[in-house]
């Protein structure tokens, strides 16, 4: 299905023509059904995604937003969760808890990359994409936007915003417990507490556990391939100096144990194999945040700092390609076909990555309310230094140990193959914001941010270890390459709200994402495998966006809709090299994205709501260094996602509140590389809950993928394919006081 300028033209006027006749409206689809409020009495709940105060239904953007109501009856507890109730947009989670790829509009994300969404969590952006992937716990609201927000949150931006809120200190003494088991087997504990310290000095501290012994079985070691204990940590201390001045200290941390590369090789994405790596390898994940919000509320301007320094460490060991037992491996037997009987051997891999980042942003505002006209200006810094390992050790069949900064000295397991390097960026940014209310009913608004990205690789690896390949100049370890990446991000947008039950809005935008290094030595391996596109450095990525959008409302029933075309450059495309075990990313000079969103709620009788959602992307690569390519799909992306759900929430009896909700989530055909050489076929997933509360207690039973639908969340070029996770169901406890 091809989308031309007309069809897309014609898609947009047939949208908003629906969208003006109609008595309809539902942008926040998957939040108003959980509100507990009729849709008729309100206007949706209020966002802060456009850096300002605003309601939901009147707000010009693309946004899926969920409060705390929401958040509780449909059971977010990850990522996966909300993203799964949001059209045109997915989640792929593979290899490992740092690697979690967000798909918005077909802004694809891949390992080692810049994320393709900025995450920003009680305002402060998260700086590192191997932070996105934890538990969510004690949440006030989730907010997704959709399309470049690059003029208000950045580089990252290229594909939207996700806008995280915990929940607030308080001034009264409050919390909150949830436990419960899984048939992992698991069981996990959530829980938070609030309450002053002092006079105008307010605490909150939540934390999570999670231990399950895992879903997928590990048919040759007879056990499950994916355990997982993790722990997480928060604390957030508000200091009301006075009536304008406030301190706002927050500090986090995550521990995640768990394994990963369990991998198979398939030539078909949807062929289903069962998991049989010889090593179950490991997978630990060190995070920690500590951040300082200050804000001053002056009669003419608020003015806010954000600093933020974060730590994250990872290693990732395993079975190496092609992920079998040592005897029925592909190197054991090349290597026994080359030297004779008892000379083969098997490869597993190590991988360790270090980041320390320190990040600061300032910006002036007008104060809310201000009058028709408001705006902001501001700046932003962010200094990371990173380090990088990745290799092959000789499986002898003693396990694999991990390697960190310096190659494997243990004669249990020898180094094959290493590479390292250590990276110092630096970035900055100036942005300004405004907005003017032309009429009660016509209003415009307009940013503007130059973002410039400055990066040193410095090659660690040992000479030794450096690939040669004839007829290309080798890497020097010590060797230091630099490169600037930088870009202006405009973005305009005029509304007009010709009722209170219609908005209509269109808007461009510019989104950018920095470029970078592959490790040292890559573009000579591409270079001895044939592969295009593929170089030591990955060049930076601008997606140019056009959207038209409307929402409107009438009594119980609200309906929205978007239309887009982007014309991407320079976008990501993953290649792994089985040598060095490394993880690469290529670009696609030029590729046109078109698609739409359609969204709609309504409630059908009291307490009793229902939702659709609608979401198509259309990709073609337009430019690419092998010709052949031109006029496939782009990778990662989905044809369409399709959305229904049903909930109940209301009283059942005169004490007793119950609960009962569906979701249903179709993700149409996926591509995963720019050859297109397998597609994966449409995947069905349904969610239940369902319970009952009372007097601050309730009792809830929930099952995620309640058919047990067996897919892989992922294919890499080469055949890998990384399963996803069967049903898991249980029941959770929970307390309010």
């Amino acid at each position: 299905m091809q989308f031309s300028g007309s069809k897309l033209v014609s898609t947009v006027a047939l949208a908003a023509a629906t969208l003006a006749a109609a008595p309809l409206s539902a942008q926040d689809s998957a939040a108003a059904p959980a509100t507990g409020e009729d849709a008729g009495e309100d206007r949706g709940i209020i966002v802060t995604g456009l850096r300002r105060e605003e309601n939901l239904q009147d707000t010009p953007a693309a946004i899926t937003a969920f409060d705390s109501k929401a958040i509780e009856n449909a059971g977010i507890e990850r990522p996966a969760d909300f993203i799964a109730l949001t059209p045109n947009v997915n989640l792929v989670e593979t290899q490992n808890a740092g690697n979690a790829f967000v798909i918005i509009r077909g802004i694809t994300q891949n390992r080692n990359s810049e994320p393709s969404v900025a995450v920003i969590v009680d305002g402060v952006q998260q700086v590192n994409p191997a932070q996105f992937n934890q538990d969510l716990f004690d949440i006030e609201q989730i907010e997704v936007l959709k399309g470049p927000q690059g003029g208000l949150y950045g580089r990252n931006a290229i594909g939207g915003a996700i806008i995280i809120t915990t929940k607030k200190p308080t001034d009264q003494f409050e919390g909150n417990v949830t436990a419960g088991i899984d048939n992992g087997f698991g069981y996990f504990l959530r829980g938070g507490v609030s309450g002053p310290v002092a006079d105008d000095v307010y605490f909150r501290v939540a934390g999570s556990w999670y231990d399950t012994n895992g879903f997928i079985p590990n048919t040759f070691l007879g056990e499950d391939a994916d355990p997982v204990k993790d722990f997480s940590l928060r604390a957030n201390l508000l200091v009301e100096a006075t009536d304008r001045l406030t301190f706002d200290l927050r500090g986090s941390v995550n521990k995640l144990r768990t394994q990963g590369l369990y991998y198979n090789i398939v030539a078909d994405v949807n062929d289903i194999a069962p998991v049989r790596v010889n090593n179950p390898g490991q997978n630990d994940r060190d995070i920690y945040n500590l951040s300082l919000k200050v804000e001053y509320a002056g009669d003419n301007a608020v003015f806010t700092s954000v600093s933020s320094y974060d730590t994250l460490s990872e290693i990732l060991t395993g079975d190496a390609f092609d992920f079998l037992p040592i005897p029925d491996s592909f190197f054991f037997n090349l290597f026994e076909q080359i030297f004779g009987p008892g000379n083969g051997f098997d490869l597993n891999q190590s991988q360790f990555l270090d980041v320390e980042a320190f990040s600061q942003e300032v910006r002036l505002a007008s104060p809310e309310n201000g009058g028709p006209f408001n705006w902001m200006v501001g700046g932003y810094l962010i200094d990371t230094k990173r380090y990088i390992s990745t290799g092959n050790m000789i499986d002898t069949g003693n396990g694999v140990f991990p390697v960190y900064r310096t190659p494997s000295t243990n004669p249990l397991n020898p180094q094959f193959s290493f590479l390292a390097d250590g990276q110092d960026n630096f970035a900055w940014a100036l942005f300004a914001n405004a907005g003017y209310e032309l009429s009660p009913e016509l209003r415009v608004d307009a940013s503007l941010r130059y973002d410039r990205d400055r990066r040193r690789q410095t090659t660690l690896t040992p000479q030794a270890f450096l690939p040669v390949v004839p007829g290309v100049p080798q890497a020097q370890s010590g060797e230091v390459r630099t490169a600037v990446f930088d870009d202006w991000q405009p973005k305009v947008t005029l509304t007009w709200e010709p009722s209170r039950e219609l908005t209509l809005y269109s808007s461009y935008s510019r989104g950018f994402r920095s470029g970078g290094f592959n490790q040292t030595g890559v573009g000579a391996e591409a270079i001895n495998n044939a592969i295009v596109g593929v170089g030591d450095i990955f060049q930076a990525e601008t997606a140019d966006t056009f959207e038209v959008g409307a929402k409107a409302q009438l009594g119980p029933v609200r309906l929205a809709g978007a239309a887009y075309t982007t014309l991407s450059k320079n976008s990501y495309f993953f290649v792994f090299l089985a040598q060095s075990s490394t993880q690469n990313l290529g670009n696609i000079p030029r590729t046109r994205i078109n698609g739409f969103e359609l969204e709609a709620s309504a409630r059908l009788a009291p307490h009793f709501d229902v939702n659709a959602a609608l979401g198509v992307t259309d990709s073609e690569i337009k430019d690419f260094p092998d010709p052949t390519v031109i006029g496939n799909e782009a990778p990662q992306i989905s044809r369409y996602t399709l959305n229904l759900g049903a909930q109940y929430a209301g009283p059942v009896s005169d004490r007793l509140d119950g609960l009962l909700r569906i979701d249903y989530r179709r993700t149409g055909k996926t591509w995963w590389e720019p050859f297109n050489t397998t597609v994966r076929e449409p995947v069905d997933i349904v969610d239940a809950r369902a319970g009952v509360s009372f007097d601050g207690f309730s009792v809830t039973a929930f099952a995620q993928n309640l058919f047990d639908e067996t897919y892989n969340a992922e294919f890499s070029p080469g055949g890998f394919v990384f399963r996803a996770r069967p049903r898991r169901y249980g029941v959770e406890f929970g307390y309010k006081f």
